[in-house]
């Protein structure tokens, strides 16, 4: 997507909704969708190319979260700023919540960001994503539906010169009931290339999943598509295809649609008031 400054600082939302059907099983969840940066942080001093790399956002995850929120009918919440002004899918006392040097680039406007400057940020942009996605996981279970958290995500075909083989994995951490179907389902066609917890490993600790689906025993995965696959719009509907058909049977399935607290390989979970 193009990158844009807005205009005025008053003016700048964190968070784009996508309405689904009040009824839906399903919460769509995208973290990186943007490589916006509000007017008052400019470029963080890089030079504008650099955050239409990936660093700057995940390549194609929006529109393959638009796609999937038309066909499913389900709700959606996306980010609207840089991962590289701070990440949303990090808990708020992660090391790498401000990146001052993303794979090989060095962020002048994070180099002097003091815990101020990230307290800042955090109450501006982190907390908002993260306060609209329990509202929104709150209302279902008002409802009386326990809810499939999925979270759309995108690598880079090329890693320090070497090739990913991958078409699509899945991350997950203890809780296989979203991520081993859908494995299964991709597997069966014989094209693709399916990674299970590649090229990143799906348990860390309070990330976006973490927070809002391990802690509360809600059934959820990260989905992971090559940015080559999905970096145009015909790419993003052809995924958004093939996601739909092999999730909508899971998001209906009342065995899968329960709460079970299946734990995680990080360690031992703490609620969020005991963190």
């Amino acid at each position: 997507m193009p990158l844009v400054s807005t205009p005025l600082q008053s003016d700048f939302s964190p968070i784009e909704r996508l309405d689904g059907q009040p009824d839906s099983g399903l919460i769509l969840l995208c973290d990186h969708a943007s490589n916006v940066l509000p007017a008052d942080y400019g470029t963080l001093g890089l030079p504008p190319a650099q955050l239409e790399r990936h660093i700057g956002y995940d390549i194609g995850a929006r529109a393959v979260t638009h796609a999937l929120s038309a066909r499913l009918r389900a709700p959606a919440l996306l980010t609207r700023f840089s991962r590289l002004l701070i990440d949303p899918n990090r808990g708020a006392d992660d090391p790498t919540l401000v990146m001052r040097l993303s794979d090989g680039a060095l962020v002048p406007g994070n180099a002097r960001a003091d815990h101020a400057e990230i307290a800042r940020r955090i109450e501006r942009f982190h907390r908002p994503y993260h306060r609209a996605i329990g509202e929104l996981v709150n209302e279902k279970l008002a409802r009386g539906i326990v809810p499939v958290l999925f979270s759309v995500h995108s690598f880079t075909p090329v890693w320090r010169g070497v090739p990913r083989p991958w078409h699509v994995t899945l991350l997950w951490d203890q809780d296989p009931r979203i991520a081993r179907p859908l494995i299964e389902a991709f597997k069966r066609d014989p094209v693709l290339v399916v990674g299970d917890n590649e090229p990143y490993d799906g348990a860390l600790e309070g990330d976006t999943l973490y927070q809002h689906a391990t802690l509360r025993g809600l059934p959820h995965a990260l989905i992971e598509l090559r940015q080559d696959l999905i970096g145009t719009q015909e790419g993003a509907e052809d995924w958004a295809d093939r996601i739909a058909h092999t999730l909508s049977p899971l998001i209906i399935d009342p065995t899968i649609r329960r709460i079970e607290h299946w734990g995680s390989r990080t360690g031992p979970q703490l609620q969020p008031s005991d963190r």
